[in-house]
């Protein structure tokens, strides 16, 4: 019985595209061979290749020159927070620049816009556009909400003891260039109205829809994780939120505050907090619900507590 000749070592590992085979002279008859399998049109695979998002995105972007991921694609693999890019990708959105005609094929959405070198870089084989770019991209289809909260993400401070880096993804100002060197672009108003709201701090999705639920009511704007002070100024944690005014400070208890050890530090954050006269207000997922009503219920509350008044012309 006769196997296959193996691949050249670039095309065993990772989808390939036609042209990349037909320069390492792999005749289209061994393609065609059963442990090839079609990826898409142009695209093929070793079969026992594990074929994923990135890998294949990667292929498609390398099919012409100037074309990259894009769009809910590349929201993907940089595992943007929203919907849009956490949903299964049926489908690969490639981008090209300004002129040239816009990939038409099956399972590709093509699109043909004006494309700044920086706007795309390549990493280990794929063409893709970069953080920012793809945010703005986004803006068509996402709400405000949506974009602040990935644009929360993109510019906050990361923990070095937690994570492998030490610099935010990109700043506020980098959002504010970008936006101000795609003007007319669609989506580009709820992008200008998100980068507005955007703050540096927030670590998590729902600390970013609890601060604009706060904000929306008409309560004070929150600092974000900033720490708190005694009368001495000495410094304490960092809460999620907090209103130093008031001495009110809001905790977001995701899923890792069921750990044992996680409760422990709570119960001590509270204590150490109310000690210096300050209270805390625990808020978790379903005070998230009903637009967050519960939640900033429970926050007006405590600042009412703690001589806050509405302003009788904002509501609140």
């Amino acid at each position: 019985m006769r196997y296959p000749a193996p691949l050249p070592a670039p095309l065993a590992v990772q989808p390939f595209t036609l042209a990349e085979s037909d320069q390492l002279a792999v005749s289209r008859r061994r393609l065609r061979t059963s442990n090839i399998i079609r990826i898409g049109h142009g695209i093929r695979a070793l079969a026992e290749v594990e074929s994923e998002l990135p890998q294949v995105a990667g292929a498609f972007s390398r099919i012409t020159t100037s074309s990259a991921a894009s769009h809910q694609t590349a929201g993907a693999i940089w595992d943007f927070p929203c919907y849009l890019c956490q949903e299964e990708q049926q489908v690969f959105h490639i981008s090209r620049p300004e002129g040239s005609a816009a990939m038409r094929r099956p399972g590709v959405t093509g699109h043909e816009c004006r494309l700044y070198e920086n706007e795309i870089i390549t990493v280990d084989g794929l063409n893709i556009t970069t953080r920012e770019r793809t945010w703005l991209d986004l803006a068509a289809r996402l709400t405000i909400d949506d974009l602040v909260v990935i644009a929360d993400h993109l510019v906050r401070i990361p923990r070095p003891r937690f994570e492998d880096r030490i610099d935010p993804y990109c700043t506020q100002s980098d959002l504010l260039r970008l936006l101000e060197r795609h003007r007319g672009k669609r989506g580009i108003r709820k992008a200008r109205e998100a980068l507005d709201l955007c703050r540096v701090g927030a670590d998590s999705p729902p600390e970013t829809r609890l601060r604009l639920a706060l904000i929306y009511a008409g309560l004070p704007e929150p600092q974000v994780n900033v720490p708190i002070m005694d009368a001495d100024g000495n410094e304490y944690h960092e809460p999620d939120l907090s209103f130093p005014e008031y001495k009110v400070c809001v905790e977001y208890d995701g899923s890792t505050h069921s750990d044992e050890d996680q409760v422990e530090r709570d119960i001590s954050r509270e204590e150490s907090a109310r000690r210096i006269d300050w209270m805390e207000i625990r808020i978790s997922k379903r005070h998230m619900r009903n637009e967050a009503k519960p939640a900033v219920s429970k926050v007006r509350t405590a600042l009412v507590g703690r001589g806050w008044r509405p302003d009788p012309h904002q509501g609140g």
